[in-house]
């Protein structure tokens, strides 16, 4: 899917989890999920991302099975429901999970640990012939907050990336099937997030498509002194517009509708100043 993208693409985020930093406990039960579902929907979402497993600052991990049974019926449901062809990305670093999802209808990993959790993952989507989005984090989400370090944040996102690709490569995952994420947020200090947005064009000429998650984050509740995350679409908003700006591919966000202005009008303003007159 990823060589098809022209105008970039929004990823809605559905958090099936009691715990997600902003949405936890939103959509526990399948009828909300379903709701929130074709809200997305209506509001123009190009790809949903399920995911059981809060993977916020200070979350624990928890087993696949849990995972599972949280997941796999919202999944089931949407395709039964409200779309079979609208791409369904699983949000999870297990393969159980991951096979499971693909069973039941989902079509796209997302995967935090970049293949690193479970290493068979990668041999899943080779075989599935899948595409997946490899994300960069340091540490794992219980500890990644404290105390995070680089010496050159976005020459080492871009190298860790780099090294995950070719582990995919080398898996026989095709080398069009793979798009990439420098981890806004997990495991970063506020200068090591604005590093990587202001150079997100470095990520960009890797080739690879890029997605960009940095939906209602406590960095920009840091900047505009806000606590509450549900207040911070404006702010995501703009990030959107200039990751369009810069190249990004994919968004993956929580609000549909404002990220979906953004995007439109940043994409318009890219076209014309491509444009040849």
């Amino acid at each position: 899917m990823f060589t098809t993208i022209s105008k970039p693409l929004l990823m809605g985020i559905l958090n099936v989890t009691p715990d997600s930093f902003s949405d936890g406990g939103d959509y526990m039960e399948i009828s909300h999920a379903l709701a929130q579902t074709q809200r997305m929907l209506n509001e123009g979402v190009d790809i949903l991302d399920i995911g059981g497993e809060s993977t916020r600052p200070g979350s624990e991990s928890i087993s696949a099975e849990e995972q599972i049974a949280r997941v796999i019926p919202v999944i089931q449901a949407i395709r039964r429901t409200l779309s079979t062809d609208i791409p369904i990305s699983i949000d999870t670093t297990l393969t159980a999970v991951a096979e499971a999802a693909f069973d039941a209808g989902a079509n796209l990993l997302n995967d935090i640990s970049a293949g690193t959790d479970d290493p068979s993952i990668l041999t899943l989507v080779a075989e599935r012939e899948l595409p997946l989005i490899l994300m960069h984090k340091q540490g794992i989400p219980k500890t990644m907050q404290d105390q995070p370090h680089y010496e050159d944040v976005v020459a080492e996102v871009l190298k860790y990336l780099q090294q995950r690709i070719a582990a995919c490569l080398k898996a026989g995952i095709a080398s069009n099937s793979i798009a990439i994420d420098p981890g806004i947020g997990f495991g970063k200090r506020k200068q090591d997030n604005l590093q990587l947005l202001a150079h997100l064009e470095q990520f960009c000429a890797s080739g690879y498509p890029v997605l960009l998650g940095t939906s209602r984050k406590r960095f920009m509740g840091m900047i505009c002194e806000i606590s509450d995350p549900s207040e911070l679409v404006t702010a995501t908003a703009i990030t959107t517009a200039l990751g369009v700006m810069a190249g990004v591919k994919m968004f993956r966000v929580h609000d549909i509708k404002e990220n979906r202005q953004a995007l439109d009008v940043a994409w318009a303003i890219k076209q014309a100043a491509e444009t040849v007159e």
